[in-house]
């Protein structure tokens, strides 16, 4: 073969190494509104008219923006498109400063004797955010309830800034999987199943995570959780521990029959242990905190409970192979409860044998009052949330005044502080920051974003009133605060080097010498912000982009978020929904398809056709 055929056989090789990644398909965008078409193409301008088509047409790592109405829903939604990773999830968004409401008033009940939900989730990776789903049909005298929102075997999915009400049961229902699920900023209220089966007001709780038997923790952080006939979190029959953490739960338990915990962290039977802290419960009819019969302790810190039945309630009991309670025991040595930071105003407590507990408002014989708060009243903590997803700046309720005896009364247990030891209870006096991040925002397209600016939220104060923006961090438990965008385009490579001279760059190869080495191309690295509990602003170039979730309430330091990778993601100019109607609705393919890349292949193939092509006749002539 000739040094000639060689070297266009070496060049086709390159070429064809370098168009693999082409033939990849871009994400898509589709939109839904109230006045669409399930018969249009899902564009800005063509819009679906149902979330069920919407998930029916998407593939892994598309988006689905839903825009502000009404939808009235009378058939289940199952949403089964699962994405492949954290950076792939498959979106269903609310589109940016828009509220869509799923309406079930008029939802078609498949079964009154079973769970149907209004919305089922089966897919894995997907993310969840800003839809407001609500008014659940109310069944007939002796129906059975359903979830508005319910996951059957799906894992690893974000459910962020969901607004669900005025379901006939349980809010938001995590049901079997294999966890690392994150319930980030949501809202579960005014839910009541009047007369079901099980009984009036028995099973609509706010957030409910079940037997989950593997897998890691699911995370549920920054929600609340009010006004629901039962209790505000259930862990009934979850196996896996679970971390509820800067939640609030008040006024839960209605109807004849419904029990109205705010925290019901149990039941185990297998001994686990869930993580409970800087969560605030006032106002349910039973108990603030309650164990609910686990034969394993929880570990609860710095939470605080008001003006509930019972503050802290941590029965443990046996069971039966067939689950049933056999009777109260008392946990002993690592199955112990542990208590620390706690206060309970009044220290009305109940079932405290086999707990290990010190530092808490009863242990160190304080008194609470007025006065070692800010206020004690809830005005406002049920509105609007702040601009970043937080909890409402209105509400002071709880958080601890300047001569509070709660102040620097506390023991270490890694949650961040200040002054010379922890404060007791959900608020760390004069702390600052204290926004949770939703998510981060979808670049506006055409130009690389530069994404996620650095949040300042969470760093530690000196002194002043506590912020108003959450509650208190966890450090280094922040959620998945700003996956950021992978802005930067990727250099192009160097010019073909000409007559034996190197190439001066990238990976292209000269046509008489040997391959470049310069070092044109470098990756852009636009969007490589650390979140720090703050709103990751993320830009894609133009693509839509997997946002992150926030870091937790007022996380001071914790380093959430995934690094930008820099990018090789190049913008079309619109292709995000959020830009506030400049893209035409199309989602645009920037790489070849399969089958652009196959034709650029041929092309190749051919030319090395005729190189080789070119030697043969010699080779005849030398037979002779």
């Amino acid at each position: 073969m000739t040094p000639l055929a060689r070297s266009w056989i070496r060049t086709g090789i390159v070429l064809l190494i370098g168009l693999a990644p082409l033939s990849a398909k871009a994400a898509n965008t589709y939109y839904v509104a109230p006045t669409g078409s399930d018969s249009n193409a899902g564009t800005m301008a063509a819009p679906f008219a149902t979330l069920q088509k919407a998930n029916d047409t998407a593939a892994a790592g598309d988006t689905i923006y839903l825009r502000a109405g009404t939808y009235n829903c009378t058939n289940q939604i199952t949403l089964s498109k699962s994405g492949t990773s954290d950076t792939n999830r498959t979106k269903i968004w609310a589109y940016t400063g828009e509220v869509p409401v799923l309406d079930f008033s008029n939802f078609t009940l498949a079964s009154e004797t079973s769970d149907h939900p209004a919305i089922t989730v089966t897919g894995n990776w997907m993310h969840l955010r800003g839809l407001e789903i609500a008014n659940g049909k109310v069944g007939t005298s002796g129906s059975h309830s359903y979830s508005m929102l319910r996951t059957k075997n799906a894992s690893n999915n974000t459910f962020e800034l969901l607004n669900i009400h005025n379901g006939f049961g349980p809010g938001l229902f995590i049901d079997t999987g294999t966890g690392g699920n994150l319930i980030l900023n949501c809202d579960s209220h005014d839910n009541y199943d009047k007369d079901g089966s099980q009984g009036d007001g028995q099973n609509a709780d706010g957030f409910g995570v079940h037997y989950q038997t593997t897998g890691p923790s699911t995370i549920i952080q920054g929600c609340r959780s009010w006004n629901n006939s039962d209790d505000g979190y259930d862990l009934i029959s979850q196996e896996v521990p679970v971390t509820v953490e800067n939640n609030w739960a008040f006024d839960n338990g209605h109807g004849t029959e419904g029990n109205g915990n705010g925290f019901k962290m149990g039941s185990s039977q297998t001994g686990i242990r869930h993580l409970v802290q800087q969560n605030v419960a006032w106002g349910n009819a039973e108990n603030g905190f309650y164990a609910n019969h686990s034969t394993g302790g929880n570990t609860w810190y710095n939470n605080t409970s008001y003006n509930n039945g019972t503050q802290y309630n941590m029965l443990a009991s046996s069971f039966d192979s067939s689950g049933n309670v056999t009777g109260t025991i008392t946990l002993t040595g690592s199955k112990v409860h542990i208590m620390r930071n706690n206060i309970g105003y009044p220290n009305r407590n109940s079932n405290m044998d086999g707990v290990d507990t010190s530092f808490n408002t009863w242990d160190l014989g304080i008194t609470p009052a007025a006065s070692d708060f800010a206020s004690i009243s809830d005005t406002g903590c049920d509105g609007a949330r702040a601009a970043d997803g937080s909890m409402p700046t209105a509400c002071t309720f709880m958080h601890l005044s300047a001569g509070s005896h709660m102040i620097d009364k506390g023991t270490n247990v890694g949650l961040p502080y200040v002054g010379s030891a922890p404060d007791l209870g959900a608020y760390e006096y004069g702390a600052t920051g204290g926004t949770t991040g939703t998510g981060g925002t979808t670049a506006t397209g055409g130009t690389t974003g530069t994404g996620g600016t650095t949040s300042t939220g969470g760093t530690t104060g000196t002194g002043g009133t506590k912020g108003t923006g959450g509650t208190t961090g966890t450090g280094g438990t922040a959620g998945k605060s700003g996956t950021t965008g992978t802005g930067g385009t990727t250099g192009s490579g160097g010019t073909t080097g000409t007559g034996g001279t190197t190439g001066t760059g990238g990976s292209a190869t000269g046509t008489g010498g040997a391959v470049g080495t310069g070092n044109g191309g470098n990756s852009g690295t636009g969007g490589s912000t650390t979140g720090s509990g703050g709103t990751g602003t993320t830009g894609t170039g133009g693509s839509s982009t997997t946002a992150g979730t926030g870091g937790s309430g007022t996380s001071t330091g914790a380093a959430g978020g995934t690094t930008g990778s820099g990018g090789s993601t190049t913008g079309t100019g619109g292709a995000s929904g959020e830009t506030g109607g400049a893209s035409s609705g199309c989602s645009c393919d920037t790489a070849p398809g399969a089958g652009q890349g196959g034709l650029l292949g041929l092309s190749l193939l051919s030319l090395m056709m005729v190189a080789t092509r070119r030697r043969q006749p010699a080779a005849k002539r030398c037979r002779r």
